[in-house]
């Protein structure tokens, strides 16, 4: 096989094995669907909880992370502490700053959200142990 048909069929090979990563991450299960769902709560709101999880942010940290603009945030927030998940305080540092953490009960949902988004498709558990460390070892070559 020539140099130039090898990197046509790793392309294609590259393709297909692209097309069922998307499929069964993407497609297949909507995890983001299943979060709202789960949370009663748009996905926006779910990933405020997961990035929380990590510890109190101020709240420009906080719209820098969920990449949204500072009213948008605040939306965000004021629905959160209106369900109980979080509580905001001034900022110790910077009493012009507020800080946003997490109560017991936004704990809880934000390991809910993380719970349903780190759980492996069925297609995936499925697979026979030889054939998943197979995997393990191809993808972490990728990170």
């Amino acid at each position: 096989m020539s140099g130039q048909a090898q990197e046509k069929s790793a392309q294609e090979s590259a393709q297909r094995v692209y097309a069922v990563m998307r499929r069964l991450v993407l497609e297949a299960d909507d995890r983001k669907q299943r979060v709202a769902e789960a949370l009663g709560m748009s996905f926006s709101r779910a990933k405020a909880l997961r990035l929380l999880a990590e510890g109190p942010l101020r709240m420009r940290e906080l719209t820098s992370r969920l990449m949204t603009d500072k009213p948008y945030t605040t939306l965000v927030v004021d629905d959160l502490e209106g369900r109980g998940f979080v509580v905001r305080s001034l900022d110790p540092d910077d009493r012009r700053c507020k800080v946003v953490t997490l109560t017991e009960a936004g704990r809880e949902a934000a390991a809910r959200a993380t719970g349903i988004l780190t759980t492996p498709p069925a297609e995936l558990a499925a697979l026979p142990p030889e054939d998943l460390a197979d995997l393990d070892r191809i993808l972490g070559k990728l990170h």
